[in-house]
């Protein structure tokens, strides 16, 4: 028996600043543990916090492309609790008057538009890290005081298809407005998933399970398809009390969600305002300000390809998934780069190659946008045919050389003599009276062999377009 399924979404995400939200200390991902750390981070006594105003006007900028309601003032909370990886025994965090609440935002799931809607977003700090070995476990700062943006949702999605668009939604605005990396190999993202079921017909939700710290999207996924799957057999064989309101973790060994803690009741944090930091006045003209530096979005791109330059939905879609792609497509139109070559260029030859790796972006790619752009020109202009522009490419590849280098070093010019590449029909011609008495019988592919044989003696130099027509010319 299907249930329905009810699904909501903690989503913490690192922001990009000089330094962390509440120090000095760089704000940095470093393999050296304990290399960014301040005395702030470290709690020392006599220290005292101050707020980075970047990361205020990023939060501020999220909650308004949310369309959150923005308080008057920005102001922080501690939230007390004891934990080896919180040296002060207390976050800064929102809690009373967070930076935005009831927002909305719409989506596409599979080709339909889903409102999301927003409880609040929050501006923190992160904690430290722990390492864990065999008989020890050791703790690292420098993700002590990292700016953290906390995304709340209501329990508005049914799915693990409707959360995962979600959450590529908002890494894609995060990316977009350069508010954080998103990388999830940094540790840079995580989510905490909150799932139940209940009949169809039902009017109050089930019992809630929370998965914390899940921290790739893949994972995501499969920790809601899990536990609809788990709580779903245990309803269906009347044991739906042992769902019980409990914190879980994914276990990607086992693929499944193992028990941490019972969570009969919400931990009480004793929340009480953060007194070394006075509160800060969102004016009207600050929101106005920050409004100015929202460029634009990813869907707002994609809208953009497919109503100017008449790309197709997916293809649209390939580019502007990933920000550094489709701001290369950007660089090779600003080049003069025709809007649909640069698009198959892209979405084929660049991206085929950075898919190689999980280690490299399209950044690290020697193949950069004038690269594309010239490539492109030298085809348009008839002086490379399709197949040697391809070649051009690889080789582009494996000697880093331009296109313009590459077409020098191998005398690959397209043949543009009338009168020699006329001499070469007509040797073709000579060689083949067979296949030319079979195309006249009805078997037109030879027309394509005997072209091919033109193109062989040019050594690929040959424009096929026009020594195909000259062909048809010379034996029909």
């Amino acid at each position: 028996m299907a249930y329905k399924a009810v699904i909501g979404l903690e989503f913490h995400c690192e922001m990009k600043s000089h330094t962390k939200v509440f120090s000095n200390a760089i704000n940095g991902y470093s393999k050296v543990s304990n290399e960014y750390v301040s005395p702030v981070d470290m709690a020392f006594p006599g220290t005292l916090p101050v707020v980075n105003k970047t990361c205020i006007r990023k939060a501020i900028e999220m909650a308004y492309i949310l369309n959150c309601k923005i308080p008057e003032y920005m102001e922080f909370d501690r939230k007390n609790y004891f934990y080896p990886d919180l040296p002060k025994g207390y976050q800064i965090t929102q809690f009373h008057n967070p930076v935005g609440v009831n927002g909305k935002i719409d989506i596409d799931v599979n080709g339909k538009t889903k409102t999301v809607l927003i409880h609040d977003i929050h501006l923190e700090e992160d904690a430290a890290s722990l390492d864990h070995y065999y008989d020890t476990s050791t703790i690292d700062y420098n993700r002590a005081g990292v700016p953290l943006l906390e995304l709340v949702t209501e329990p508005c999605f049914n799915s693990a298809d409707e959360a995962l668009a979600f959450l590529e939604h908002i890494k894609s605005i995060y990316e977009y407005t350069d508010i954080s990396e998103c990388d999830s190999k940094k540790g840079q993202i995580r989510a905490d998933v909150n799932v139940s079921i209940m009949d169809e017909n039902d009017t109050e939700f089930g019992t809630k399970v929370e998965v914390k710290n899940v921290n790739s999207f893949s994972s995501i996924r499969s920790t809601i398809e899990y536990e609809i799957q788990r709580q779903s057999e245990l309803k269906a064989s009347g044991r739906y009390d042992e769902v019980v309101q409990e914190t879980r973790r994914w276990d990607d060994e086992s693929s499944t969600t193992k028990h941490m803690r019972s969570k009969a009741d919400a931990i009480d944090y004793k929340y009480f305002t953060e007194p070394n930091l006075p509160r800060y006045k969102i004016t009207k003209e600050l929101i106005e300000d920050i409004k100015k530096d929202i460029p634009m979005l990813a869907y707002e791109r994609k809208e953009k390809y497919i109503k100017e330059y008449n790309l197709s939905e997916y293809d649209a879609g390939v580019l502007v998934k990933n920000k550094k792609v489709s701001d290369y497509f950007e660089e090779c139109l600003n080049l003069g780069a025709d809007p649909k070559s640069a698009c198959n260029w892209i979405t084929t030859r660049v991206l085929a190659e950075v898919n190689r790796s999980e280690e490299i972006t399209i950044d690290d790619l020697f193949i950069r946008p004038n690269m594309i752009a010239e490539l492109i020109k030298l085809i348009n202009d008839k002086k490379i045919s399709n197949n040697q522009g391809k070649e051009v490419f690889i080789k582009m590849l494996e000697e880093h050389l331009t296109p313009s280098e590459i077409v020098k070093k191998y005398n690959m010019e397209v043949l543009e003599d009338d009168n020699l590449l006329e001499s070469l029909v007509n040797e073709v011609i000579s060689e083949n009276e067979k296949a030319i008495e079979d195309y006249h019988n009805g078997r037109t592919n030879m027309l394509d062999y005997l072209v091919g044989q033109v193109m062989k003696k040019s050594k690929g130099k040959a424009n096929p377009v026009e020594a195909k027509n000259k062909m048809i010319e010379k034996i029909k």
